[in-house]
């Protein structure tokens, strides 16, 4: 872990984008997390790096020859590191480069974001143990757990063509649902939204079909994280589940926040990664002794809702869950990675690989609506009197994600947020 951080997390470097030194924002010089954006007059995206209130275009700063984010992606570690540093010294104050980079500068309000990078592929990992737990108590109150939740990282294959950038509203879906005193189903509006506090953690540099990529060299091929907020029909995936798992329950909507915090970013934030003595121990191609000392990552999440008649009345969202990545994880991103190639797959720069709900052990840390009502059956109340089992029209959900840790700079992720719209 220490071997990763350099002078570029040093928390007495300032900017000279002045924005980049307030003590709350998200994007200090130490973060510099990647995404793409556009002007007003743009067809195509440019490569952008979050400074304070700002954003950087890269190529047009001459740090990279592309502006094509997956080909940049695909470089790899060194490449991405070699920019970060550059980066880090020309936005540093008293940077010679101010005056050309300043050129290349733009408000963040004044661009369009996109989504950070072409998504290529979509897995959903299912790492989250305690939201595992409590859902699997909805149905199964005696066993849980399933057999094989502690012996393998327990995935399904999503929908990328439905994955949208932080903004982007959605329509409520229709899906097949039935009701226990009917013997047919109906074709209906969902009933039972959810949200699904997760991390999406976006795969840079590809490996061959059929090499697998082994656990220490599995960071190297992750060019960044994200926040991810994977819509759920409840009422549909009860129906459709069995035998192979979400289909139209998952397929219609996922949202992506716009900005991909570099590994490099969150080095100060490693935490050893520790299993309960009573847990079995994972087979060896996912252990190491450099996941072991420094797999987990700290990063401290929260849920907001915004319901329409909040917005109406001008009253700020709220939050409703808090949650913690390190605390919620079953396995680490290295393991999610080693064991998605195992079997022979390749994985492309774009490719997205998202956590699953990420719940906290306590009940206000529980990471969806699923189990915040335990299933339904008791409803939230939010703080202007208004309840919520499930989310209904207009509600809108913000994720946030930052990390802190005394003797470095606090870094976050922005926001991902999207409000539901009548089917």
């Amino acid at each position: 872990m220490n071997a990763m951080i350099d002078a570029t997390h040093h928390p007495e470097l300032t900017s000279w984008v002045a924005s980049a030194n307030a003590p709350g924002t998200d994007f200090p010089i130490q973060n510099l997390p990647f995404g793409r954006f556009r002007l007003a007059h743009d067809a195509d995206w440019r490569i952008g790096v979050a400074i304070g209130d700002f954003v950087l275009d890269v190529h047009g700063a001459g740090l990279v020859q592309t502006q094509d984010m997956n080909r940049f992606m695909g470089l790899g570690q060194t490449a991405r590191i070699a920019v970060r540093r550059a980066l880090s010294e020309g936005l540093a104050v008293g940077s010679s480069q101010q005056t050309s980079w300043a050129k290349h500068l733009y408000s963040q309000k004044e661009v369009t974001m996109g989504l950070p990078c072409d998504i290529r592929d979509y897995t959903d990992f299912y790492i989250g143990i305690h939201h595992a737990t409590a859902v699997g108590k909805l149905f199964r109150p005696d066993n849980p757990l399933l057999p094989n939740y502690k012996w393998v990282p327990i995935g399904y294959h999503g929908r990328a063509s439905t994955i949208q950038v932080s903004g982007h509203n959605f329509k409520r879906p229709m899906g097949q649902t039935k009701a226990a005193d009917s013997e047919v189903p109906t074709l209906t509006p969902t009933q039972r939204l959810d949200f699904e506090l997760e991390l999406g953690v976006v795969i840079g540099t590809p490996n061959a079909q059929g090499e697998p990529i082994a656990l220490d060299q599995a960071q190297a091929h992750v060019f960044g994280v994200t926040l991810f907020n994977d819509w759920s029909a409840r009422d549909v995936q009860a129906w459709e589940y069995q035998p192979l798992g979400p289909f139209l329950s998952k397929n219609f909507a996922s949202t992506v926040s716009p900005w991909m915090v570099t590994l490099e970013a969150l080095a100060p934030f490693r935490q050893a990664f520790v299993r309960d003595a009573s847990d079995p121990q994972p087979l060896g191609y996912l252990q190491s002794l450099e996941n072991t000392q420094s797999g987990a990552i700290d990063i401290d999440l929260e849920v907001s809702l915004q319901t329409e008649h909040m917005r109406q009345a001008g009253i700020a969202p709220e939050v409703i869950s808090r949650s913690n990545f390190s605390q919620a994880a079953y396995w680490t991103i290295a393991q999610l990675v080693t064991h998605h190639t195992v079997g022979g797959c390749s994985l492309s720069a774009g490719d997205l690989l998202g956590t699953g709900t990420l719940s906290g052990p306590t009940p206000d840390s529980a990471g969806s609506l699923l189990e915040l009502s335990e299933g339904g059956k008791r409803a939230i109340t939010l703080k202007n009197g208004e309840q919520r089992t499930f989310l209904r029209d207009g509600d809108q959900i913000t994720l946030r994600g930052v990390c802190e840790r005394p003797g470095f700079r606090r870094i976050g992720f922005g926001e991902c947020t999207a409000t539901v719209l009548k089917a």
